[in-house]
C-alpha cells in the first residue's frame, strides 16, 4: 500500500515545492503580463513577433547573467553595456582589416572573436582589480569604466559603423537550429554553464558566501578579493559575447551598440529575484526577469507608445524592482 501511495504523494509535494520557489511568482507575473499585452495588441502572440522577442531577450539575458555574478557578491557593474559596444567594435575592426604581413589575406573570424572576448575580460579585470584590491566603491569604478569604454569605442571607430564583416560571419546572424535563433541557443548554453558553476562548484558557493556575509567568508579563510575580482571578469566576458553576437545580427559593428543595456540587465536580475544586497538569486529567475523586460519593451512598441514614455516606464520599473528588493530583504 505504501508503495502505491508514493507516486500520488509525489505530485502534491512537487507542486508545493514549485510554489515555494522564488521564481514561481515571477513566472506567474510574466504569463499574466503576456496575456494582458495580447489582449491589448493581438499581434504580440504571433509566432513571428515571439521569435523577435526571444531573440532580443537573449542579448539582454546574456549580459544580465554576467551582472548576476557581480550582484551576488553585493557589487554592481554599470560598464557592461559599454563593454558590449567596445568588444563588438574591436572584433569588427579586426575582421575588417588585413594582416600587415599578408595584405592579400584577412584575419580569421575566430581570432577576431577572441580579441573581442579578451577586450571584455580586460575591462572586467580592470573593474575587479580596483574594486577588490584597491577598495573603491563598485558604483564609482564601473561608472568610470563605462565612460572610458564609451570613449574608447568612439576613438577606435571615430563614431562610425565598422563595415567589411566577412560574409561567412554574417551568415551566423541568420542561423536557426530547429527554428531557434542562434542567440537563444548561445543563451541556453551560457545559462547552463552559469547555473552549473554557481550551484555545483566551489567558486559558485564562494560567490554566494561573499554576498551573504563577506566578513564571515573572509574569516573562514576564503580569498574574498579573488572571488570578487573573478566575478567582474566573468561579467566582462559574458557582455563581450553579446557584443560579438550583435555583429552577426547587424552585419557591422556599431559604435552605439549596447549603450544603455546595463539598465535592462540589472533590472532583469533584480526583477528575477536577485537581491542587490548580495547572496540571493538564481539563473532561472534572471532569465524570467530578462523575459519580462523584453516583453514590456516589445509590448510598448506594438502599442505605439512614444519612445519618451517608454524610457519613463522602464525607469519606473527599475525603481519598483529596487523597492521590492528592499521589501524582500526586510521580510527575510
Amino acid at each position: 500500500m505504501a508503495n502505491d501511495a508514493a507516486p500520488n504523494d509525489l505530485q502534491p509535494n512537487l507542486f508545493r515545492w514549485l510554489l515555494r520557489r522564488r521564481e514561481a511568482g515571477i513566472f506567474v507575473a510574466l504569463v499574466g503580463l503576456m496575456a494582458l499585452i495580447t489582449l491589448a495588441q493581438p499581434r504580440f502572440a504571433t509566432s513571428g513577433n515571439l521569435y523577435l522577442v526571444f531573440r532580443q531577450v537573449a542579448y539582454t539575458a546574456i549580459v544580465a547573467l554576467g551582472v548576476f555574478f557581480v550582484i551576488l557578491t553585493g557589487g554592481i557593474d554599470l560598464s557592461v553595456g559599454s563593454i558590449v559596444g567596445l568588444s563588438g567594435v574591436i572584433c569588427g575592426w579586426v575582421m575588417s582589416t588585413k594582416p600587415p604581413f599578408a595584405p592579400c589575406l584577412a584575419w580569421p573570424p575566430w581570432l577576431a572573436v577572441a580579441f573581442g572576448l579578451l577586450a571584455g575580460a580586460l575591462v572586467g579585470a580592470f573593474n575587479g582589480a580596483i574594486v577588490s584590491y584597491v577598495g573603491v566603491t563598485p558604483f564609482i569604478v564601473t561608472l568610470g569604466a563605462m565612460g572610458m569604454a564609451k570613449g574608447l569605442v568612439l576613438v577606435l571607430s571615430r563614431g562610425e559603423t565598422v563595415l567589411g564583416i566577412p560574409e561567412s560571419f554574417q551568415r551566423a546572424g541568420v542561423i536557426d537550429i530547429c527554428g531557434i535563433p542562434l542567440p537563444v541557443i548561445v543563451l541556453l548554453a551560457v545559462a547552463v554553464v552559469v547555473h552549473v558553476s554557481l550551484t555545483y562548484t566551489v567558486f559558485g558557493r564562494r560567490v554566494y558566501a561573499v554576498g551573504g556575509n563577506e566578513e564571515a567568508t573572509r574569516l573562514s579563510g576564503i580569498n574574498v578579493r579573488r572571488v570578487k575580482f573573478l566575478t567582474y571578469v566573468v561579467a566582462g566576458v559574458l557582455s563581450s559575447i553579446t557584443g560579438v553576437l550583435f555583429i552577426a545580427r547587424f552585419n557591422s559593428a556599431q559604435a552605439n551598440a549596447g549603450f544603455g543595456m546595463e539598465l535592462d540587465a540589472i533590472a532583469a536580475a533584480v526583477i528575477g529575484g536577485t537581491s542587490l544586497m548580495g547572496g540571493q538569486g538564481t539563473v532561472p529567475g534572471v532569465l524570467i526577469g530578462a523575459m519580462i523586460m523584453g516583453v514590456i519593451r516589445n509590448g510598448l512598441v506594438l502599442m505605439q507608445v512614444s519612445s519618451y514614455w517608454q524610457e519613463l516606464i522602464i525607469g519606473a520599473i527599475i525603481v519598483l524592482a529596487a523597492i521590492l528588493d528592499i521589501v524582500r530583504s526586510r521580510r527575510r
